[in-house]
Formats: structure tokens, C-alpha cells, sequence
């Protein structure tokens, strides 16, 4: 029962953590416009992985699309790489985890079959959660630096006076949602690997017993039971036995203490 909370609370995170990494991926927010010691305020800015959009103060907003590939940043185009292949693989490890449940019965499949095919989604999801927080950190350390070359360009001249009026954008709320996802899809991830040892059918040894007969010619006849031993008339070491009942030949070769009185 443990093992079935587990791994059914383990593929509920993940797919909240997935829905959360496509959710981000597909938001705007990304970075948005510092509005403090901003003058202008009429106009807000703020960009996404796949485009940039303007809002006015009328509340009217222009999105306009990033229609270049080589013209992008090379950091730009490796966040958007790794936030596809977290996806990607996020949606394997969905498909696969829905067949490894084990309140769900396909077939005639094994217990060690779902085990596997549990540990294999749970790294899937341990991979595509990984994948989702390094693209986010990337792309805050990359705004964090402009942020901070932005200010330092800003600054110019005697005493500290503002020559330049530059655009400098902070955190947006895509990369705090894409840290929260990732780090679900990663929890995620670690229950279905120990759910695996759950599901795994455990190994019993059994002690090998070899049976060996008590002599070399066996066969078995309706008077009794023939086993070879050192003694016999007809072929060399055989004896009948036959649970005390013996022929007259038998008893005359083979004479009691009985037979001297």
C-alpha cells in the first residue's frame, strides 16, 4: 500500500512539475522592465523566450516575435534547448509512469517489468527536472549580468549623473515559475526511483537437493523393490527387496537362526 502512495504521489508531482515547465516555457515574463529610477512609465517592457511585447499605460500591448534564429544570444538559444528537452522528456516519462502504475493492470505484466519501467520514468523526470533548473539559472545569471552592465553604463560622468537613460530588466515571474516546476519534476522524479525498490520482486534462494539413488541398477518390479547392493546371484550387486516376503529359494540360501532349532 505504501509502495501504490508512492508511486501514485510521485506521478501526481511530476505532472504538476511538466504542466509547470511547459507553462513557463510558453510565458513572456521571462524578464521584465526595472521600473525603479525610471522616468518613463507610460511604457512597460518585457520578453520572453519567443517574443517581446510592449504595454502602455492605456492597457493596449504589441507583441512583436524574435524572427532570427543566428541573430538570437547563443545563452537565449541554449535556455530554449533545454527547456525543450526537459519537455520532451518530461512527456516520455508521463506516458511511460501511466503503464507502470501499479493500480493499473495491462496484460499479464510483471511486478519486475513495472519496476523497471518505474525507475525508468523516474529518471526521466529526475533528468527533465535538471534540465528546467539550469535553463532558469542560466537565464537569471544572464540577466543579472546585463542588469548590472546596464547600471555601470548609466552611471557616467562627474558626480554620479545620469547621462543615459537605459532599459534594464529584472526577474520576471516565468523564471520563478520554471524554478518551482522544475524542482517538483525533480521530487518527483526521486519518489518513483523509491517506489522501484517496492515494486521489485524480492529474490529467495532455495538450497539445491539432489536426490541420488542407493545404488547403481534401480527397477522396480510388482514382488518389490530392486536396489543394487554388494550381494546377488543373478547380476552383480543387486538385492530384492520386497518388505519381508521371500521366495523358498531364497530362504534356503539365505538360512535363518530359525532353521538350526
Amino acid at each position: 500500500m505504501a509502495v501504490t502512495a508512492c508511486q501514485g504521489l510521485g506521478f501526481i508531482v511530476s505532472l504538476i512539475g511538466v504542466a509547470g515547465i511547459i507553462a513557463a516555457t510558453c510565458m513572456d515574463q521571462w524578464s521584465t522592465q526595472d521600473l525603479y529610477n525610471n522616468p518613463v512609465t507610460a511604457v512597460f517592457n518585457y520578453q520572453g523566450l519567443w517574443r517581446s511585447c510592449v504595454r502602455e499605460s492605456s492597457g493596449f500591448t504589441e507583441c512583436r516575435g524574435y524572427f532570427t534564429l543566428l541573430g538570437l544570444p547563443a545563452m537565449l538559444q541554449a535556455v530554449r534547448a533545454l527547456m525543450i528537452v526537459g519537455i520532451v522528456l518530461g512527456a516520455i516519462s508521463l506516458l511511460v509512469s501511466i503503464f507502470a502504475l501499479k493500480c493499473i493492470r495491462i496484460g499479464s505484466m510483471e511486478d519486475s517489468a513495472k519496476a523497471n519501467m518505474t525507475l525508468t520514468s523516474g529518471i526521466m523526470f529526475i533528468i527533465s527536472g535538471l534540465c528546467a533548473i539550469v535553463g532558469v539559472s542560466v537565464f537569471a545569471n544572464m540577466l543579472v549580468t546585463n542588469f548590472w552592465m546596464s547600471t555601470a553604463n548609466m552611471y557616467t560622468g562627474m558626480g554620479g549623473m545620469v547621462q543615459t537613460v537605459q532599459t534594464r530588466y529584472t526577474f520576471g515571474s516565468a523564471l520563478f515559475v520554471g524554478w518551482v516546476a522544475g524542482g517538483l519534476t525533480l521530487i518527483g522524479g526521486v519518489m518513483m526511483c523509491i517506489a522501484c525498490r517496492g515494486l521489485a520482486p524480492e529474490e529467495t534462494n532455495y538450497k539445491a537437493v539432489s536426490y541420488h539413488a542407493s545404488g547403481h541398477n534401480v527397477a522396480y518390479k510388482p514382488g518389490g523393490f530392486k536396489a543394487s547392493t554388494a550381494f546377488g546371484p543373478n547380476s552383480k550387486n543387486k538385492k530384492i527387496y520386497d518388505g519381508g516376503a521371500r521366495t523358498e529359494d531364497e530362504v534356503q540360501s539365505h538360512p535363518s537362526k530359525y532353521d538350526y532349532v
